[in-house]
């Protein structure tokens, strides 16, 4: 499995994964799930995380669960949407976070590949998903591979900075070493749980470990 087309440094680290017995399953389901329903992101965005964000300028992970399910929103980086479209709920509520914490106001647009640019891997648990059905591909091996990811990142990675919002991302990065990185958790920013995640600072603490760990703070614009 050489031909996965992911950013090298990723493809590196991760390459054993392409040999294991749970990747051909998964790959194989993955290929008729696109050649007979409607499945996003574009098959050519499933990767997109990755090869906005080399590993060597991972600075920031925000892990999200599966891309949105409705028509042109996902883009392969958990939370973001294309260019364009309106924000969704939950990145409605990290916008409004965002100008509470750092006195700022972001873009309007929800592409944030500005912010992966920067080092930050917008990572979903789950890589694709069947058209307005949320979690169709839950349980099917995407979930053992990013968590091959934390583990790639746990080994060849330190100072990186841990957004975990909600149960689900706070299960899976369970197993992220907590004296070399910072960890930071709160409520998951959809309506059902905002009041739990609005006046977290995470943005803000993000930045201040970053400087204090004598790396560039991420412009959150």
């Amino acid at each position: 499995m050489k031909d996965v087309h992911i950013e090298e440094s990723w493809k590196k680290v991760l390459l054993n994964e392409f040999t294991k017995s749970y990747w051909e399953e998964l790959t194989g389901f993955v290929r008729s799930e696109y050649l007979s329903k409607t499945i996003y992101p574009p098959a050519k965005q499933v990767f997109n995380a990755f090869n906005e964000c080399p590993l060597n300028k991972v600075k920031v992970v925000i892990v999200g669960q599966d891309p949105y399910h409705n028509r042109a929103q996902a883009n392969g980086l958990s939370f973001a949407v294309n260019d364009g479209i309106t924000l969704p709920p939950s990145l409605r509520n990290i916008y409004k976070e965002l100008k509470s914490d750092l006195g700022i106001t972001p873009l309007p647009s929800g592409d944030l590949s500005r912010w992966a640019r920067q080092g930050v891997l917008l990572l979903n648990s789950v890589l694709t998903v069947c058209a307005n059905t949320p979690a169709s591909h839950s349980g099917k091996g995407w979930e053992i591979f990013t968590d091959a990811v934390i583990q790639a990142l746990n080994t060849n990675k330190t100072h990186v900075v841990y957004l975990l919002w909600g149960k689900y991302a706070q299960t899976k990065g369970a197993s992220i070493n907590r004296e070399k990185n910072l960890v930071l958790t709160s409520g998951h920013p959809s309506p059902f749980s905002a009041h739990l995640f609005h006046g977290n600072h995470h943005f803000s603490k993000c930045n201040e470990y970053l400087e204090k760990n004598r790396q560039s703070p991420i412009d959150w614009r």
